[in-house]
């Protein structure tokens, strides 16, 4: 469905339609915020290929099995692929705080040591989240 929410951010909504229309008597579950950041990475040109595919199967993973993980968006700079940026997009801080601890991402953050040169995470205030489903 275009322009669907994906369910953590509707719950969050429907939680913070509740509270509205409960008059604010504290009825209604708690609203949290989505949790986005930027991962800005140099990693070692030699490296890339097998970087890339540590990084294809952390993504995948996460995004397959934690429902917290509402999207993880990688691309790289036209000019200069070895440098990745990565859009991350969690349902709340207990979602990112979980997510650091499975198996697929500890697998990533151990196996890809050696090829990062530099980490730069950027942590932002979301304005507006937007998405299609795939294909639309």
């Amino acid at each position: 469905m275009p322009g669907a929410w994906p369910p953590r951010l509707f719950s969050a909504f429907m939680g913070a339609a509740a509270l509205v229309l409960s008059g604010g008597n504290g009825m209604a579950a708690p609203v949290t915020e989505p949790i986005v950041r930027i991962a800005e990475l140099d990693i070692v040109p030699a490296e890339l290929d097998a970087y890339k595919a540590l990084l294809r199967e952390e993504i995948d993973a996460s995004v397959r099995s934690e429902p917290g993980v509402l999207s993880l968006n990688a691309v790289s700079v036209k000019d200069n692929p070895a440098q990745i940026r990565i859009l991350e997009v969690y349902a709340d801080q207990a979602a990112y705080e979980a997510h650091l601890k499975t198996p697929h991402f500890l697998k990533y953050k151990n196996g890809t040591a050696g090829m990062v040169r530099s980490l730069k995470l950027i942590e932002t205030d979301p304005i507006l989240l937007r998405s299609k489903s795939a294909g639309r």
